[in-house]
């Protein structure tokens, strides 16, 4: 079976559709599927990626008539079995739509996020036209759609899509450490993720105006890329409201990101809306629990012991957040030993792998349908 992924870019301070969706194509290899990634750059990447210059116009836009014309010269050719397009809103995301309609090859569409209210309120007025006359017809024929969460499949029901959803989270690699916790004076709660408004991180400063006086202890470190207007407004408001003991980091990779995560003793993500937040299952693979907001679909957390899930908001925020700082060092620890061990238990990527690859067989017409999809 030969499947063509499709996504805008790998961008290393993306860590979600930029790790989970390369990490999905090598599972897939490894679960007997041909797996290969087409996408947008000027660098050398793996063999099994496709890497297209992009063409004139809005960098935001992705333009590239190469990897148009690739595309349809590989439908037209039979050289796939099927195509699953990753994300929305730029070309290469409506490239595949255009080439496989009116062919016999399959089409699926992973939304990852982008039709969400919050992503389909926010935006340019250039979105507002792009969505009814370029990206929406083109995936008007997908076969299937991919969901990582409840919470996006409702955001398919609502857009109006009656095809059938496969319903599976994205999947995480538990890295290895051969230290036990450094368990230090200070404790640090971490934010670390894009610096965006989607991300709540006005709720967060906002909260620790108050809990910074009520939990000396305590350090505020927020990572993330400082080369965005956001970031600016974020030290801005920081500064406005006299905090004191917060750390704006920068962007950080690799194993420096899952060293940020092993420090610290809590992991906060106050977002609007997120389709699955990779961060959060980065941080319970490190052992470190969560407080996530209702914005995203976590609602778990809870329910295996391993962190908290208000509403969306400074209040609810603030309330989690006292709730969690006030924990003993050992409380905590506990919490990201069960956040670790079901990561590994439901989220490790073979497993996602052959879910994936049956419903792809399922779509081909080689077998039942698989009890993650869901019928409209």
């Amino acid at each position: 079976m030969r499947v063509l992924h499709t996504m805008p870019d790998i961008d290393k301070e993306a860590s979600g559709p930029s790790y989970s969706v390369v990490r999905l194509s090598e599972s897939l290899t490894q679960a007997s599927v041909q797996s290969q990634v087409a996408l947008l750059g000027d660098r050398k990447f793996e063999p099994y990626i496709r890497a297209f210059p992009r063409g004139l116009g809005p960098s935001r836009l992705g333009r590239s008539p190469e990897m148009k014309r690739w595309l349809y010269e590989v439908v037209k050719a039979g050289s796939v079995d099927l195509v699953h397009n990753h994300s929305l809103w730029m070309m290469p995301n409506v490239y595949p739509g255009w080439a496989t309609k009116g062919s016999s090859i399959p089409y699926v569409v992973s939304p990852r996020g982008t039709l969400s209210k919050w992503a389909m309120q926010s935006g340019s007025k250039i979105k507002q036209l792009f969505w009814p006359l370029i990206q929406r017809p083109s995936i008007s024929h997908a076969a299937c759609f991919h969901a990582t969460s409840e919470a996006e499949y409702e955001d398919i029901r609502r857009m109006g899509y009656r095809q059938p959803v496969a319903l599976i989270p994205n999947g995480i690699d538990l890295p290895e450490f051969n230290e036990a916790k450094v368990v230090r004076k200070v404790r640090t709660l971490l934010f670390l993720g894009r610096l965006h408004p989607v991300k709540g991180v006005d709720f967060l400063l906002n909260a620790w105006r108050t809990l910074e006086r009520e939990f000396p202890d305590w350090n505020l470190r927020i990572v993330g890329p400082d080369n965005n207007p956001t970031a600016k407004e974020l030290i801005d408001l920081a500064r406005a409201l006299g905090l004191q003991r917060v750390e704006f980091s920068g962007a950080v990779y690799g194993p420096e990101k899952f060293n940020a995560y092993r420090d610290a003793d809590l992991y906060v993500l106050p977002t609007h809306s997120e389709n699955f937040a990779m961060t959060v299952a980065e941080a319970l693979a490190c052992a470190t629990p969560v407080v996530v907001s209702q914005g995203a679909p976590w609602s778990g957390v809870a329910a295996h012991g391993a962190g908290w899930w208000p509403e969306i908001g400074e209040d609810p925020l603030l309330s989690s957040l006292r709730v969690a700082m006030s924990l003993t060092r050992e409380e905590l620890m506990k919490m990201g030993e069960n956040g670790r061990r079901w990561m590994q238990d439901e989220f490790a990527w073979n497993g996602i792998a052959y879910k994936m690859r049956d419903v792809y067989l399922w779509l081909l017409g080689r077998g039942d349908r698989p009890s993650c999809v869901e019928l409209a």
